[in-house]
């Protein structure tokens, strides 16, 4: 319509019909009153060519990667011949080199005189796409800065309304050897990728997990929290061994989990803020007879919307009608709920704008503070060295090593990749 066509972060692919059938998709070529398959099939295959990309025309879009898939939704784009295209977080679900390809290709729609307005909450990316940066912060304008104007300090100051210097928060003590061990993990593995993977967790810890995308990490926190079978290894729990083989087992013993994925496994998106924060606990707040207590849930759901400064209308809105910042923050409250000793918290920042990142980087302070074991999964190494006390990195299933910090020597990025790749000398 006008020009303009919009590919939004949840991608509106039909996975069952074929690429060119989703490129035409309600605006299919027709002959005589019916769709003309072959001049569909013609028309998408230019247009993939024009993008540069190799999947066939007559695949079905179940058969491709996402960043495939992303490439389609930019054809249903081209194919309605749009002057501007809107990407709304493209790259949210693409590895590395699916991301490189998507680059290449808004090189040359740029080229080809296409305007992109390119929405994004990742700085790497911004410094590398645009010619000019528009920040809005809380639903307003706050100024735009030309290419020759970017700089990290300048730009986050924006969007966060505050000095870099206090984007991360790190103001919980560090744990010395001495403190005491919340969590034991040894010779964890899953028969398949993890490999005899052991550490201890210790009480008010940030734990970081690093590694590449495939090392392993999010399969070892969802052994530990009873998600997925292990078939070899132990568990102790402040010092006792303990088994836990599910979710329920572990949230009873003190255990909560953050997975990465909120929209597929952890919010209920068509269900209320204040639902999905009690559903965690709703034995605790059930009346003589089972029945659900609603005006303890709504009040507890509202003491931690104002706690963690959530941003709604109502505690009854659905959680679909949120950010993505606020619904990471509904899913944090869930856990909080249920007064958890020991919190894995899996890419906890995934998907959530700048802000709403600092928010939360205070959250995990304030918990450590408290005494909280917290083990934290991130792909974003500056918010490693940011956040956390201490770094084990992942490769190939196994725990290849740890960055710890020293007396004038912070925790290094160049440490980590270097285990994390198997660049490690010695």
């Amino acid at each position: 319509a006008n020009g303009i066509a919009v590919i939004y972060q949840e991608l509106s692919l039909a996975p069952n019909l074929t690429v060119a059938q989703n490129i035409f998709l309600g605006n299919e070529p027709r002959r005589f009153g019916i769709v003309d398959r072959d001049q569909c099939n013609r028309r998408a295959k230019e247009i993939i060519a024009r993008l540069g990309v190799s999947f066939s025309a007559r695949a079905s879009v179940s058969s491709l990667s996402l960043g495939e898939r992303q490439m389609v939704e930019i054809a249903r784009a081209l194919s309605t011949s749009a002057r501007i295209i809107v990407m709304d977080e493209p790259t949210t679900s693409l590895t590395s080199r699916e991301t490189d390809r998507l680059f290449e290709v808004i090189a040359t729609l740029k080229a080809q005189g296409i305007a992109i307005i390119y929405i994004s909450h990742r700085m790497e990316e911004v410094y590398q796409l645009a010619d000019r940066v528009s920040v809005l912060r809380d639903s307003g304008y706050v100024g735009t800065l030309e290419r020759a104007d970017l700089n990290a300090s300048r730009l986050v100051s924006m969007m966060v309304g505050r000095d870099l210097s206090a984007f991360y928060k790190k103001d919980h003590r560090p744990p010395d050897s001495k403190r005491a061990i919340a969590l034991s993990v040894r010779d964890m593995s899953d028969g398949n990728l993890l490999k005899g993977c052991s550490f201890d967790l210790h009480k008010g810890e940030v734990l970081a997990l690093a590694g590449l995308v495939g090392s392993g990490r999010t399969e070892l926190a969802r052994l530990i929290f009873g998600a997925d079978r292990h078939t070899s290894g132990t568990l102790e729990l402040d010092g006792k061994p303990i088994a836990i083989g599910s979710p329920r087992e572990a949230l009873d013993a003190g255990i909560a989990y953050l997975t990465e994925d909120r929209k597929e496994l952890g919010l209920f998106l068509d269900m209320s803020i204040s639902d999905n924060i009690s559903m965690g606990v709703l034995a605790r707040d059930a009346q003589a007879g089972g029945l659900r207590d609603f005006a303890t849930a709504e009040r507890r759901a509202a003491k931690a919307v104002s706690d963690l400064s959530i941003r709604t209308r109502s505690v009854q809105a659905n959680a679909g009608s949120l950010s993505g910042g606020n619904q990471q923050k509904v899913l944090l409250a869930r856990l909080l709920e249920t007064e958890p000793r020991i919190l894995i918290l899996d890419e906890p920042t995934r998907g959530v704008d700048v802000g709403a990142k600092s928010e939360i980087y205070r959250l995990i302070d304030d918990l450590a503070k408290k005494g909280i074991a917290i083990l934290m999964i991130s792909s974003e190494l500056p918010e490693v060295i940011g956040v956390a006390d201490r770094v084990l990195v992942m490769r190939d299933g196994t725990i290849a090593g740890e960055v710890t910090a020293s007396e004038g020597q912070p925790l290094s990025q160049e440490a980590i990749m270097e285990l994390a790749t198997g660049a490690a000398k010695g």
